[in-house]
């Protein structure tokens, strides 16, 4: 039997912790928030201007003004050039902008931790030494080697520094079999295995966010009209945001943690559609565009990879091309085969089964031959294409 052992990435987590500062303590970090966003939105904008992204150039250029102008120190000077570096260098056409309360960089010249529970960080009027609380999951891998941390206040007033830590290689599992995953919109993920994770409750609290933000922009709309100011609608909307966005990612936490779990009690490896570009390859009908652009299925296969990767397990993309029309049994391709969303039945041998596990099916048998995984051994010839694909599809007679 062959054992097949998928190397893993070095990998980097943000942790999330928070700060509880006092009073004092919470105007002196808003007025060094507002002096560094401040300056990087002015440098950025003699940036562009300069055209350069060059931190060297802009340092010899505008040290001395960041520092005289903003009262930035000289710790604070250095990442604030290298901030609107790393922004205009993504696109050289759009000026960056950085907001009043943008979240702004500490590196180890900047801040400390005092322990678990308190951390020094640097002000325009001093170091002031704030206590921090973190969970356990922030706890257990904290004690790895930190990076560049985020000083970040939520527009509720709460305050976060946001921890970058290295995870140390794991050594990767050896699998011999993968559980496929399929990926959608009514069934967030289904499983080879025959599971299907819905997606019936975050299309309900999208629909339900969406007409809550209809009905307080009329109403807004009818008090403008009638000369009033409606500040508590816009309350509203505010405390209203995010609120989707944040149930979409405990789901997609929870989704992953649980394929991950199967994967690691059954000892396989977890095999995942590469939909790179699927927004702009895929037509959808106008009904189906507000929700496929509520589909956060790049945020759920990225938790997938970490999780799996902390676990040590391999995770394998594949080509979804043709999944859904492939019949997982003898391997016949036709768009006829399938009959709606859900059902599937192959016109060749009339094989039936639910069109997401018949999909999920064919994602396993083709990280089971998959180039990238076979190519790692000499003796054994890759194969390309669907022809070579639905030989192999045959003789998986007990797929996960």
């Amino acid at each position: 039997m062959m054992f097949l052992v998928v190397s893993l990435p070095e990998m980097k987590l943000t942790l999330q912790t928070q700060l509880f500062p006092d009073r004092d303590q919470q105007r002196k970090l808003l007025a060094t928030m507002e002096a560094f966003n401040a300056a990087a939105d002015w440098l950025a904008r003699e940036a562009f201007a300069l055209q350069t992204a060059n931190k060297v150039k802009l340092q010899q250029l505008f040290y001395r003004q960041l520092r005289e102008q903003f009262s930035l120190s000289s710790q604070m000077a250095i990442p604030c050039t290298a901030q609107v570096c790393e922004a205009f260098s993504r696109d050289r056409k759009i000026k960056p902008r950085f907001r009043k309360y943008a979240s702004i960089p500490y590196d180890q010249r900047l801040m400390s931790f005092k322990g678990m529970d308190h951390v020094s960080l640097l002000t325009l009027e001093g170091r002031v030494i704030v206590p921090l609380v973190m969970g356990k999951y922030q706890h257990e891998r904290f004690s790895q080697n930190y990076g560049q941390c985020d000083l970040v206040r939520r527009k509720d007033g709460k305050w976060f520094l946001l921890v970058t830590v290295e995870v140390p290689d794991k050594t990767p599992t050896p699998a011999t079999d993968f559980i496929g995953v399929d990926l959608g919109t009514e069934n967030l993920a289904t499983d080879s295995a025959g599971e299907c994770f819905s997606g019936v409750d975050i299309e309900r609290v999208r629909q339900k966010r969406h007409h809550q933000r209809q009905e307080l922009q009329q109403a807004g709309e009818k008090r403008k009209a009638r000369g009033s100011r409606p500040k508590q609608l816009r309350r509203k909307l505010k405390k209203a945001s995010g609120t989707e966005a944040k149930f979409r990612k405990h789901t997609n936490h929870v989704i992953a943690k649980q394929l991950v779990a199967k994967a690691i009690d059954t000892g396989c490896g977890i095999a995942l559609e590469n939909l790179k570009g699927i927004r702009t390859r895929a037509r959808f009908r106008q009904s189906q565009r507000a929700k496929m652009s509520g589909w956060a299925f790049f945020q759920l296969r990225a938790f997938i990879e970490y999780k799996a990767q902390l676990a040590g397990l391999p995770v394998v993309p594949v080509d979804p091309k043709y999944t859904s029309q492939m019949c997982s049994q003898c391997g016949h391709t036709e768009k006829a085969n399938r009959l709606s969303q859900s059902e599937f039945r192959c016109r060749a041998c009339g094989f039936e089964l639910h069109a997401d596990i018949n999909a999920a099916r064919n994602i396993r048998a083709r990280a089971l031959v998959s180039p990238l995984k076979v190519s790692e051994h000499p003796h054994v010839r890759p194969s390309t294409g669907i022809k070579p694909l639905a030989s192999a599809v045959g003789l998986l007679t007990h797929p996960l």
